[in-house]
């Protein structure tokens, strides 16, 4: 939403060289810094903004920012007033460093709040404080901090500006830039995790479809990508079925809403009851609570768990599954959950079952795995496709070109769609070539894109698999109609079907039985025919009459040319 604003995307850079030339090169360990300065902002901007209208109306209002706060490992107390932005940002900046690390930081560490912007209270326990018990401050010189907080009051009077040129809710905005600054994260994370590029989790989200009070998960959730995905996917659904022209085309072509602040508090309570993530890096759970939390999500469900481990035994619980699990690593056999059965101890193998339990009967998931899961010839590969097939409905296998996680990694990968405990009568499959953006380091944006393309075949890959099915049976849906009204409508169907049916297209279906006799495979190269022209080359006699043609003209030219000397 924010691609064409240069002047937000030039301040971010700057915040960043400036981390990193300010010594703190860790790209996790910058965000975390960032992410707790724009807090402090934000959270003394609504304050104020409280403050101004309880004047207004003139009704009573206690500030959180009233009264004293206890020094952690100290006997002093200090107002509070002395904790907000807009006081402390005008202190000399070798005081201000030390005030904001042992007075202001430990006060945001402790921070509850009540049901509002911030809300992050969960059944009587501080959730966003559980997870910032070990978080630390990390500001190397005080000149960093100062630098640091310019840039932030830069960045949020252009939130302020393109709010009110544009139009679209400061919450939006201001959820965009933190995407923004999360994009700038530009290496891998520990155990092969590392961001899911957000116009493939959109693609993911509309191939899925959720329906509002559907429960979503995520079993790796890394800063919160799918469940934001899944969030704004809802959004725009209900402002598409209420007042469309609300709508707004992004730039990776997927309809979003820019009405998250006039979601009514039934839906936003519907909503985040419905939306849980996990994940076994503390880091990453601190970052997606407050990724969503900068979205306008009061209170996510993220919490520190190793959903492969014996002490995670949520099955049967959900309807919604959206993940990109780690896919490199192994876990110890011994901390492996019992009710996990593949033979292996990969992560890849383990993470897809474990999204298969998390299903409810007739729940849907949506999951990124490297493309050797997809043809493994070992057991445990065999087995994980084998249940994807039998005791589920495996919808799709969307192969992706290798440049889609650069610059993180260079691996090829799929996205497969499957519901628990549906039938597989065909697998639909689709040839992904461009997303969108270069597939070098870069990743600069392009007009080449098959994920529209992506969605429109996949939701009328329906109508494409009856007309299949009929024409693998010899009954074909022409057959069928009786009224010349229909021609039209049955000749569409037929020609769906002749291009779902030819494998040397992008997206095709394969039968099941055929996918069984080859061992289960779900590679898009074993079924896909390739097209081959037909080069023609010259004879070798012609060649040579040629090569001697060229030969006589040559020697007679240096003839001549000695006459002339």
């Amino acid at each position: 939403m924010l691609q064409n604003n240069t002047a937000i995307k030039s301040l971010i850079e700057k915040l960043w060289q400036n981390f990193w030339s300010g010594g703190i090169s860790n790209p996790l360990t910058a965000i975390e810094q960032i992410t707790y300065l724009i807090f402090m902002k934000r959270l003394d901007d609504l304050e104020a903004k409280r403050e101004r209208d309880a004047e207004f109306t003139g009704e009573k209002y206690i500030s959180r920012f009233s009264g004293k706060f206890k020094v952690p490992g100290s006997s002093d107390e200090i107002d509070k007033s002395e904790l907000r932005w807009s006081n402390f940002k005008r202190r000399p900046a070798d005081e201000m460093l030390l005030h904001v690390q042992i007075k202001v930081f430990p006060f945001l560490k402790e921070f509850q709040s009540d049901n509002s912007e911030f809300a992050i209270v969960k059944n009587g326990e501080g959730l966003f404080t559980k997870h910032m018990a070990n978080a630390v401050f990390i500001m190397p010189k005080a000149s960093l901090l100062v630098e640091a907080i310019n840039i932030i009051e830069q960045l949020f009077t252009e939130i302020e500006k393109d709010a009110t040129e544009g139009g679209q809710a400061f919450q939006d905005i201001q959820g965009d830039v933190y995407e923004m600054l999360l994009s700038e994260i530009a290496s891998a994370g520990k155990n092969g995790q590392f961001r899911t590029p957000r116009h493939i989790i959109k693609l993911m989200a509309e191939l899925v479809a959720p329906q509002l009070g559907q429960r979503m998960a995520d079993p790796s959730s890394g800063t919160g990508g799918f469940i934001l995905g899944y969030y704004q996917y809802l959004l725009a659904d209900m402002v598409r079925k209420t007042d469309p022209s609300k709508l707004v085309i992004d730039e990776d072509g997927f309809e979003r809403a820019t009405m998250s602040a006039m979601l009514t508090q039934n839906v936003k309570d519907i909503l985040q009851q419905s939306m849980f993530g996990y994940d076994i890096d503390t880091t990453m759970v601190r970052l997606g609570i407050m990724n969503l939390m900068m979205h306008g999500i009061d209170e996510p469900n993220i919490d520190y768990k190793d959903t492969l481990s014996k002490s995670y035994n949520e099955n049967n619980q959900f309807d919604i599954v959206m993940a990109n699990p780690p896919f490199t690593g192994n876990i110890d056999k011994g901390d492996i959950n019992e009710i996990l059965k593949l033979p292996t101890t990969k992560t890849e193998l383990l993470f897809v079952e474990r999204i298969f339990n998390m299903l409810k009967m007739g729940g849907t998931a949506a999951v990124i795995v490297p493309q050797g899961v997809l043809f493994g010839s070992g057991n445990a590969f065999v087995t994980l496709r084998k249940m994807l097939i039998d005791k589920a409905e495996l919808k799709a296998v969307i192969a992706m070109p290798s440049g889609v996680f650069k610059p993180y990694a260079g691996v090829s990968t799929a996205i497969l769609l499957f519901t628990k405990g549906g039938e597989t009568n065909h697998v639909w499959f689709y040839d992904m070539q461009a997303d969108g953006y270069s597939l070098d380091d870069k990743r600069n944006k392009i007009d080449n894109s098959d994920l529209p393309d992506i969605v429109v075949q996949y939701q009328n890959r329906r109508n494409n698999s009856l007309t299949h099915d009929s024409h693998d049976s010899g009954i074909t849906m022409i057959k069928k109609a009786t009224t010349d009204s229909n021609e039209a409508v049955k000749d569409n169907q037929d020609n769906q079907t002749n291009q779902s049916s030819d494998r040397r297209g992008k997206y095709f279906f394969v039968p099941k039985s055929e996918i069984v006799e080859n061992a289960y495979d779900l590679s898009i190269s074993k079924y896909k025919e390739e097209v081959y022209e037909e080069v023609v080359y010259q004879s070798s006699k012609d060649i040579l009459d040629k090569l001697f043609s060229l030969e006589s003209v040559i020697v007679k030219e240096m003839n001549e040319l000695k006459e002339i000397i």
